[in-house]
């Protein structure tokens, strides 16, 4: 029996003969039901078009599918001293790809920011045999379930002496980035914190596609939460969607123009 993916925003089910009634992901008011439907399509079938290009983007290691499909995000692989870990996630898993990645080294695991880019997560981490760490408030959108999966509580969880996961919600209830405390810092933010088109500010949305934005208290609970990180770039979820330089000052910046905005 397949496994079904969803076309519109990637999200994979388990083995069934028939794709489910329609997808939990695109019916809630963050996504949307594809324009002509729900449809859906099969790992076999999705590898027989589509391929995973690894790039350097700032520094850091992309993977993103191609052409692009469903949400479009790219994972990233974080290298660090205590291993590497697989920042989100996409829909389809490559022998070459799993290559590149472990030429890089020891990976650790698979961490996740947020239901949107669950996808593959339970074939990545099969493959990989590590891991995947997800925030338990997210628990109910995993469409996959799989025993890698390891749900996590609290604000706040190390992975190394050099990775922590932080709890910022918003987007949704155990949305994460991730804090790379190595040089002068990276964050890594999914679109949790969306990197703007001018690369200089982010924005939080509780809805992207819907444009529903977050109220003031959420802007404060995550710049709270920031405050005692440094960085000095931030990874987005989307190819080039990078602050490269001054990106605690941007934070800073750009959470105060969007409670100006909303006032």
């Amino acid at each position: 029996m397949p496994r079904f993916l969803c076309r519109q925003c990637g999200a994979r089910f388990p083995d069934a003969p028939t794709p489910p009634p329609g997808c939990p992901i695109c019916l809630d008011e963050r996504q949307y039901v594809r324009w002509g439907g729900q449809d859906w399509l099969t790992p076999d079938e999705l590898a027989a078009d589509h391929h995973i290009v690894c790039a350097p983007d700032h520094g850091v290691l992309g993977l993103r599918i191609q052409p692009a499909f469903a949400i479009d995000q790219r994972a990233l692989l974080v290298e660090a001293q205590e291993g590497n870990l697989l920042w989100d996630c996409i829909g389809l898993v490559t022998q070459a790809a799993l290559d590149t990645i472990r030429a890089r080294g020891k990976i650790i695991g698979i961490a996740i920011s947020h239901p949107h880019y669950y996808t593959a997560m339970a074939e990545w981490a099969q493959a990989l045999d590590v891991p995947v760490h997800l925030h338990a408030d997210d628990r109910a959108w995993v469409t996959e379930p799989d025993p890698a999966i390891r749900h996590w509580d609290g604000e706040a969880l190390k992975l190394g002496p050099s990775l922590t996961l932080l709890r910022c919600g918003g987007h949704f209830a155990g949305a994460t980035v991730l804090h790379h405390a190595a040089g002068v810092g990276a964050l890594y933010t999914g679109d949790v914190l969306q990197v703007t088109a001018d690369r200089r500010h982010v924005s939080v949305l509780y809805s992207y596609p819907n444009m529903i934005p977050v109220n003031a208290a959420t802007i404060r609970r995550i710049a709270a939460i920031l405050e005692p990180y440094a960085f000095d770039k931030v990874y987005g979820a989307f190819e080039g969607r990078v602050i490269a330089g001054g990106a605690k000052a941007a934070l800073e910046r750009s959470f105060e123009r969007y409670l100006a905005a909303i006032a």
